[in-house]
């Protein structure tokens, strides 16, 4: 396969990072080509960073099969989508005072680094939405997990007149066009999290476990690695660190010690994007060589560490897999 950004990939990025890009990409081609499947997981503000732009055709694809995400992520994908027109971009971020932070706050726009979201149009428009669903499963007695929320309220239709982003670019409804699979540790970590919290608070929401916990997304996730790594070799693709990355990887150790499934493959590669740096007891910031003491890689599981932004590696490692 030969693409612009591929051949420049391929003739420009040979040493130290860039050839570690350029690994890493090569073995998740590789990965799929033998027939395996892809675990991606989101870390850090990558949907406000409009990763959704790439990672959409990348789930489109199929070249992506699962994801673990922040509340955060699975979230604010959707924000983008129904409210881009009232973002406001701020890109000298570094020299603001406390004051203008305030004033950020008094406009109602909640900064990520450079980007501001639009409290009414984006969080509380999202709200209108999932809300009608979070009560229609409560009052039946029925039960969602958080993602399987966000993709009735977008299969419903009711969001569709507030598009303000090529639907194409958005990856929750790629995926949700797939109903692909995705487990998202740490919900109540989330905007939408503190709003259900706040609605059962208030009574608008009797049953607090209408919204599916953590737990039974571990209990989730087991099954569908049980069902998908006996059949194709399963990869794990890590963006950034945290929850996102340490949540998911845990299951095959969790199978084996935990459940003596012995029988369980390995996760089949690994690659983590990372801008931490190797430090005493960090998760985010330990080589891959670490987890291998911990059962969730083998000795001969290919590894591959890029240490740089996500926000600029990640686009182009999958422009190089879809031929761009």
């Amino acid at each position: 396969m030969s693409s612009p950004i591929r051949d420049f990939l391929e003739n420009h990025f040979l040493h130290f990072n860039a050839a570690s890009l350029v690994d890493a990409a090569r073995g998740y081609e590789t990965h799929l080509q033998d027939g395996g499947s892809m675990l991606m997981t989101l870390a850090g503000a990558m949907s406000t960073a409009e990763l959704g732009r790439s990672l959409a055709e990348m789930i489109r694809q199929e070249k992506v099969h699962a994801i673990c995400c922040t509340g955060a992520n699975l979230e604010e994908d959707l924000f983008n989508l129904v409210a881009h027109d009232h973002y406001e971009r701020i890109p000298q971020y570094r020299d603001l005072t406390p004051q203008d932070e305030q004033s950020l706050l008094d406009r109602h726009l909640n900064r990520v680094t450079d980007t501001c979201i639009p409290e009414e149009e984006a969080m509380r428009r999202m709200e209108r939405a999932v809300l009608q669903e979070w009560r229609k499963a409560d009052e039946t007695g029925a039960r969602f997990f958080p993602h399987e929320f966000l993709y009735r309220a977008l299969k419903s239709g009711e969001l569709e007149a507030h598009y303000q982003i090529d639907p194409a670019n958005s990856w929750m409804l790629a995926a949700a066009e797939r109903d692909l699979p995705i487990f998202v540790p740490g919900w109540e970590d989330s905007t939408l999290g503190n709003i259900y919290a706040a609605r059962c608070l208030e009574g608008k929401v009797k049953n607090v476990h209408t919204v599916r916990s953590g737990i039974e997304y571990m209990t989730s996730l087991a099954d569908w690695y049980r069902e998908a790594a006996p059949k194709s070799s399963v990869g794990f693709f890590q963006i950034g660190g945290g929850i996102a990355g340490d949540f998911p990887i845990c299951v095959v150790p969790m199978l084996h010690q935990d459940l003596e499934m012995t029988e369980v493959p390995l996760w089949g590669y690994f690659a983590q994007i990372s801008d931490s740096t190797t430090s005493y007891g960090s998760y985010s910031g330990a080589v891959p060589n670490e987890k291998i003491t911990w059962g969730k890689l083998g000795v001969e599981t290919p590894k591959f560490v890029i240490e740089s932004d996500a926000t600029i590696v990640a686009p182009l490692i999958f422009a190089y897999l879809l031929g761009w």
